[in-house]
């Protein structure tokens, strides 16, 4: 038999529960998905911690500059006539919702899963890159210089 050590933990569960928490398996509001963001040359790199959800249980949306992030944690199918005896991991759906500048091109998003972590790669937009600009010389300077 598995036993808990922590008191505390076991107060919050029993909080979450009453309150309709994650280990209750319902969510008064979705939860937050940690993540990291970084930018790599032309491109800004965005990882998601999604452990234990399926591909299938991620739903991405970009309207307008919003991207939208939600992931559903489904409880595990136990074979009849097992006991569960401890159920900490946080089930229900998860989102997330970034607000992207007009320089990053939405329509060329890129999305990856595995092991547990999506990562999506958001080009610069074209417009948005640095570019050199040529100085020409002014009317009045061509003149002087003649």
């Amino acid at each position: 038999m598995l036993m808990r050590t922590d008191p505390f933990r076991e107060l919050d569960r029993l909080t979450q529960q009453l309150l309709g928490g994650p280990s209750s398996g319902t969510w008064s509001r979705p939860a937050s998905l940690p993540m990291d963001a970084f930018r790599s040359g032309d491109e800004y790199v965005i990882a998601f911690d999604l452990p234990g959800v399926t591909p299938d249980a991620i739903e991405l949306n970009v309207e307008r500059n919003v991207l939208t992030i939600k992931a559903e944690r489904r409880p595990v199918q136990t074979p009849e006539g097992v006991e569960l005896q401890i159920a900490e991991r946080p089930l229900g759906v998860f989102s997330r919702q970034l607000f992207l500048g007009d320089s990053l091109d939405t329509d060329r998003i890129q999305a990856a899963y595995a092991d547990g972590v999506l990562t999506l790669k958001i080009p610069v937009a074209e417009q948005a890159k640095p570019r050199k600009i040529e100085i020409g010389a002014a009317e009045g300077q061509k003149q002087l210089n003649s």
